[in-house]
């Protein structure tokens, strides 16, 4: 299922943060613009706008202008030039980017100014400026949720661990970190949807490579087991859910029918482990983990297994049962008399009077 863009909005304010510091972006005019929203996360270079196609620019975005863009205006005659730049900053775009060092035309300084747009010029590439913000605003725009449940590498795969309150993620985690795998966030786990329908997964900065045990307390893994036990980003491929086993409950048993789970619009493969006393939690996760692993190599176990037992069935032309050797009535009959002679011998009358006889 595609998942429709739905972008967190943001401001051209976010584009001063840290992050981008590297950009050294200057503001040159309309500060107070500064909180016009950036709707998209991908930005756009104006050429064919100052060209007179107004059409394609897409309102919202940021607008790169690079040294082609501003040589291109510079050939054109002052008024149409004027007539152009006025036209492209009237059209609802968030800010305006002159990258390469370029001193911005004074027809756009003039024109920002006047409707409030902010206009930002950068030392860097066109290519790079592109490059870092489309980065930066897809992290700082991507639709996120925050799930109480846990997050593992597990064979590489990306495993979220769901189950209700006091079930035993933290323990099943635990025993998958003290197996190898890595622990990416337990109890809260941000995740996102980046472009492409790619779901990552985050810890929560405060809580990140800790773990809450009942009964012990708060624990840091990373210092517990090591570096490699831990790492802070991992796409999320599986969704496992441990619940509480409910006798009479029905549960796939052949695993043929693939339940997904809906994640931000992406649905993820989904499996569902009952919990009960004495099973072995960890070691079934692992398991899934590796199927869901074999699958992705074009490998399904359980499709293979009843595609064998049809081809066994359509060769024999009948049932498996009727390919059972025919029934010996005189054994049936002697096994029917041995049957009756054992319970004759240890119904409780008997036992009983048999004890006095002694």
């Amino acid at each position: 299922m595609a998942a429709q863009e739905d972008y967190v909005q943001t401001t051209v304010r976010s584009l001063l943060s840290p992050e981008l510091e590297d950009l050294a972006f200057k503001l040159v005019t309309g500060d107070d613009g500064l909180d016009r929203t950036i709707l998209r996360p991908r930005v756009q270079k104006p050429g064919l706008a100052f060209a007179g196609y107004y059409e394609y620019i897409k309102p919202g975005r940021v607008q790169i202008i690079g040294e082609s863009e501003t040589k291109y205006l510079q050939s054109l005659p002052a008024r149409l030039r004027e007539k152009r730049v006025r036209d492209v900053a009237a059209l609802e775009v968030s800010c305006l980017v002159v990258t390469k060092g370029i001193t911005p035309l004074d027809e756009f300084k003039q024109e920002c100014e006047k409707r409030s747009v902010p206009l930002f010029s950068t030392p860097a590439l066109s290519s790079t400026t592109i490059t870092r913000i489309t980065y930066f605003l897809e992290e700082t725009m991507a639709p996120r949720v925050t799930m109480h449940s846990g997050l593992l590498d597990v064979y590489g795969i990306g495993l979220l661990l769901l189950g209700d309150s006091g079930i035993g993620k933290s323990e099943c985690a635990l025993d998958l970190i003290y197996r190898g795998h890595r622990l990416i966030a337990d109890d809260m786990v941000v995740i996102k949807r980046h472009p492409n329908d790619v779901l990552l997964g985050y810890s929560n900065d405060l809580l990140r490579h800790h773990m809450e045990l009942r009964g012990i307390g708060i624990i840091d893994i990373k210092d517990l087991f090591g570096v490699a036990s831990t790492r802070d980003v991992k796409p999320i491929d599986l969704v496992v859910r441990l619940e509480k086993w409910v006798e009479g409950t029905e549960y796939d048993r052949l695993g043929i029918v693939g339940e997904t789970f809906e994640l931000l619009g992406v649905s993820k493969p989904y499996v569902r482990l009952p919990v009960a006393s004495g099973r072995k939690l960890a070691l079934l996760v692992e398991i899934a983990a590796r199927n869901h692993l074999m699958k992705l190599q074009g490998y399904d176990s359980a499709r293979e297994f009843t595609r064998r037992i049809d081809e066994q069935i359509a060769k024999q032309g009948t049932v498996a049962s009727d390919a059972l050797p025919p029934t010996n009535r005189e054994e049936l009959a002697s096994s029917e008399l041995r049957s009756m002679h054992t319970r004759t011998r240890f119904n409780p009358d008997v036992l009983d009077r048999t004890r006095r006889q002694r």
